[in-house]
């Protein structure tokens, strides 16, 4: 009775300190230079938010391309970086292809860019510029750079092509994967983590990778520790879990070697204050200083993204109505996003632009 006794105190000081490095995880600390405090009291009243990778659909960009001259000129600048025709994969595939991260994360980035085209051609360039702060959700945080001027187009999308092909390295090196956690809360999904790690080999455990919404978490880690989560999930009263069709476990130590490989990359990249606020995944607040936003976006590939405090943050500050701007899987009516934001605030104001 003693060791069964002992054995329970273990194991609720294991979940104890599970729930503690969840709770540290989304208080990731930013060293902030003295430069960077331009965006210290921003007020956001409109939002522009960008995808990240899993909105890619073979089909997307061939609309746009045809009706907007500006769209189309951006995916044949894309083309002659990258070395091949990004609209043609766009448009017809093959989805294998689209889905691969060396070439989603260009496809996404081009083709949110090129939805910004489709909102200017249609309602005019007072609605194309009326963002006072932006946000992506990891690869899209890229594209709210480029969209606030700290980056240009050509300069993000040689990054991100970088970004997805050093990815998809990584992934092919050590083997990973992401599970969607649906139904519980962070703390929960925290445990439900710990008791999947002590069940899989070292090295091959998990963490939140990313902090979606309430009900809404994504872990990341080895696939013994993926197959563990899956295994005790209903143990925890998860409603649901979903193997993400991505190549490796995002958002974790995992992308190590893809992260030394950007930050070369970045540190030879002009990156400019930012006109408008950015917020980071990484911390959840806007930076100015270009040096401090390079170590951002290496830090971002290992960090968990908080995108769950980023939106609370601005709905708490004021914001007043936001756009989602980029591709969107076939046959949903809303993006990622916009479902994301339903769930943390039914009656916000948000608006798809896709293409």
């Amino acid at each position: 009775m003693q060791v069964a006794t002992m054995q329970s105190a273990a194991r609720a000081q294991r979940l104890g300190a599970a729930v503690r490095r969840g709770k540290q995880a989304r208080r990731q600390v930013v060293v902030q230079a003295a430069s960077d405090t331009k965006f210290a009291d921003y007020q956001p009243k409109v939002a522009f938010f960008f995808p990240g990778q899993g909105a890619q659909t073979v089909g997307m960009g061939k609309e746009v391309a045809e009706a907007v001259p500006a769209a189309r000129q951006l995916f044949d600048r894309a083309s002659d970086i990258l070395g091949y025709d990004l609209l043609a994969v766009c448009a017809e595939g093959p989805k294998d292809k689209l889905d691969s991260t060396a070439v989603s994360q260009p496809a996404i980035y081009v083709a949110s860019l090129a939805a910004l085209e489709k909102l200017r051609a249609e309602q005019g360039e007072e609605a194309a510029a009326a963002a006072d702060v932006c946000c992506g959700l990891s690869l899209g945080e890229y594209t709210a750079l480029t969209y606030a001027g700290a980056i240009s187009f050509d300069d993000g999308l040689r990054l991100v092509k970088l970004r997805g092909e050093s990815m998809q390295a990584a992934a092919d090196a050590q083997p990973s994967g992401m599970v969607s956690v649906i139904g519980l809360s962070a703390d929960k999904v925290a445990e439900l983590c710990e008791a999947a790690s002590q069940e899989a080999p070292q090295g091959q455990g998990v963490r939140i990778a990313n902090f979606l919404c309430n009900g809404n978490y994504a872990v990341s880690g080895g696939i013994a520790g993926c197959e563990a989560v899956e295994r005790l999930a209903k143990g925890f009263k998860a409603r649901m879990t979903v193997r993400l069709a991505v190549a490796g476990a995002f958002h974790t130590d995992f992308m190590a070697p893809a992260r030394e490989q950007l930050q070369q990359a970045l540190a030879g990249t002009t990156i400019q204050e930012p006109r408008i606020p950015v917020i980071s995944n990484v911390d959840a607040a806007p930076h100015s200083d270009p040096d401090t936003i390079k170590k951002i976006l290496a830090q971002q590939l290992t960090a968990p993204v908080q995108w769950e405090t980023s939106v609370k943050t601005l709905l708490d500050s004021g914001l007043e109505r936001s756009y989602e701007i980029g591709p969107n899987k076939a046959g949903r009516l809303r993006g990622v996003i916009a479902g994301i934001m339903k769930r943390i605030d039914k009656k916000h104001s948000i608006e798809n632009i896709t293409v």
